[in-house]
């Protein structure tokens, strides 16, 4: 299962278009609300998450995970970042050597925990001093092993296909690529 997270103030586009780039690669991907399974994002758009904290902390405990993703936007990237269910998921994720991915301000969350040391990464701008250890390149989404960053809203789907790209391989990411006519 990937587990994508869901807290107030969330970049809307950030968010569901993964999900829904994933969803089409068939790839199980669930939301989870982080304070209540209606969360609001940035610019007023009330989503309904698919689980809850709870429940999501249940699924980790007995199915584990396939990857974690950090949608970004403030105070959305703040509020994932004091997170204690984004906190247990991204230690699951060191320990398990399981793949992760955050854009826009996000990757601060990943960052400031040391997970981009030695990676390649991209993030919004202004946000690069929180990438401790992490080589900031010039793109719009980055891949470095199964690590992905995503700069802005502007490049969700290079994003959500270098996500897939890790999960189901280039063959997939390319026709879904296809499918949306990028």
């Amino acid at each position: 299962m990937v587990y994508l997270f869901l807290a107030e103030g969330f970049e809307e586009i950030e968010a569901l278009t993964p999900v829904d780039l994933l969803r089409r690669a068939k790839i199980d991907v669930v939301t989870v609300g982080i304070g209540g399974k209606v969360v609001c994002g940035a610019h007023g758009i009330k989503v309904e998450a698919d689980v809850s904290e709870e429940k999501a902390l249940d699924m980790l405990a007995s199915e584990g995970a396939e990857m974690v993703i950090l949608p970004g936007g403030m105070p959305g990237s703040t509020n994932l970042d004091m997170s204690k269910t984004v906190e247990a998921f991204l230690e699951y994720a060191k320990e398990n050597d399981i793949p992760y991915g955050a854009i826009c301000a996000a990757p601060m969350v990943l960052g400031k925990r040391g997970m981009l040391r030695n990676k390649k990464a991209v993030c919004y701008p202004g946000f690069e001093e929180y990438l401790l250890g992490a080589e900031v390149v010039d793109a719009p989404a980055v891949r470095d092993g199964k690590t992905v960053c995503g700069r802005a809203m502007g490049s969700a789907a290079q994003f959500a296909l270098l996500i897939i790209d890790v999960l189901r391989g280039e063959k997939v990411s390319e026709e879904i690529r296809r499918s949306i006519l990028l």
